[in-house]
């Protein structure tokens, strides 16, 4: 008899009602799809992709010991990597960090968010977000039996106090923004740490794109709250260092809330890639002298391209910083989901429908810069105009999917 004679009479197989009722990261989901046309031979201009490409030397392995490397190393990250993120921050942010108590480095920033979720909620606990947000701290937070309460996007920090109530014990920002590229000022940053502090919550600044401001504006929460009293921040070095496929991201909080994330961090991922590790150690300096004049060529283009939008009369949400510009796009009479596979399907175009980061910025879409030069960026946005003037067809969109074999996003963006 084989597992399948059994099914008649065995009851249904269950899954976890909260991964059922959370989506696909629609982000994600989107690069999927030019994943999938560009295998198919179309040439897809990616404004949707989450990073910058940089040119990076592959230094040697040679120096390193490679051996280790094949191995385990310390759960909380090797202590002079983790030495070395003080050193950066110390020496670029004025923040006096301690390596051994105060950092914790894993497989990219993304699991270290959802461990300090762990840590401080249990279900019925609950999560301020200002929008727009990165689409994946209102999924971690439900996964942790959370809920999560919105700020639109207009609302400023010094009223945040409103909207605090009771059961909030973590409150999220991403500075400088993603999506909209603006950067919080120190005061603003103060405060709401004060704030929080005072009613029982935790702020936690995800700090991805910190070197993506050229003008001094950006500053680092440890920088602000030297003592890290309910305060963490959570940074990579995807963004900044180009490298996001290599998955090393870290937190930078206070030694009671490091020891709880390294229980996590042992449960769920042993360790970050010892020998990646051991390579940011040895060429940490050397990476950085390549990149970060990168990452101002990106600034600076940033800036040519929001003349483009000028011209073009675009308008999108203010900000100086990041690689991406928030789009609005309320003229259109239509869903931005739709938008957004009309420009895909019919002129190789991909953005981000402006759902995903929140309710009150559900008629924007993302545009990224990072990966595409500014005449292909230009053309799109011909096309993105082309679309917002002619309207979209969604039988024609939808046929089109089924044609070329692509699954529809399972989800509502709220």
């Amino acid at each position: 008899m084989t597992v399948a004679d059994t099914t008649t009479t065995a009851p249904p197989l269950r899954f976890s009602r909260r991964v059922d009722e959370i989506p696909p990261a629609l982000s994600v989901w989107v690069n999927q799809l030019v994943y999938d046309l560009r295998r198919l031979g179309r040439d897809v201009t990616t404004l949707s992709l989450g990073e910058a490409f940089f040119e990076i030397p592959r230094f040697s392995f040679e120096a390193l010991d490679f051996e280790r490397g094949y191995h385990y190393s310390d759960s909380q990250g090797l202590p002079e990597l983790r030495d070395r993120i003080a050193e950066y921050y110390r020496d670029h942010y004025g923040a006096a960090v301690d390596g051994a108590s105060e950092v914790l480095v894993s497989a990219g920033s993304k699991p270290i968010i959802a461990m300090c979720m762990q840590a401080l909620l249990d279900p019925g606990d609950e999560v301020v977000i200002h929008e727009p947000a990165w689409l994946s701290y209102q999924e971690q937070a439900r996964l942790c039996g959370a809920s999560v309460r919105f700020v639109r996007h207009d609302v400023p920090l010094a009223s945040f106090g409103e909207h605090l109530g009771p059961r909030t014990r973590l409150v999220i920002l991403n500075n400088p923004n993603n999506p909209a590229g603006w950067v919080y000022g120190a005061d603003e940053l103060v405060g709401l740490a004060t704030t929080c502090r005072r009613n029982g919550a935790f702020l936690m600044v995800d700090e991805a794109y910190s070197d993506f401001v050229l003008d001094g504006s950006f500053r680092a929460l440890p920088s602000l709250v030297p003592d890290l009293d309910g305060v963490i921040a959570v940074n990579s070095l995807s963004k900044n260092m180009g490298m996001s496929g290599w998955r090393i991201g870290y937190a930078i909080a206070q030694p009671a809330l490091i020891d709880r994330l390294l229980k996590l961090n042992q449960h769920l991922i042993t360790c970050a890639p010892t020998v990646l590790q051991q390579y940011l150690v040895r060429y940490f300096d050397e990476i950085l002298a390549h990149t970060l004049p990168q990452v101002r060529a990106v600034v600076e283009k940033r800036e040519r391209v929001g003349a483009l939008l000028d011209r073009r009369g675009i308008d999108r949400l203010p900000g100086g910083a990041t690689f991406y510009y928030f789009l609005d796009v309320g003229d259109f009479d239509g869903d931005t989901m739709d938008l957004v596979l009309a420009l895909l399907l019919e002129h190789d175009v991909a953005l981000v429908p402006g759902g995903a980061y929140g309710a009150s910025t559900a008629d924007h879409v993302r545009l990224s810069i990072g990966t595409e030069t500014e005449e292909r960026i230009d053309a799109a946005l011909g096309a993105l105009q082309h679309v917002l003037r002619t309207g979209v067809d969604r039988d024609r969109i939808s046929t089109e999917m089924g044609r070329l074999g692509l699954r529809r996003w399972e989800g509502t963006a709220r």
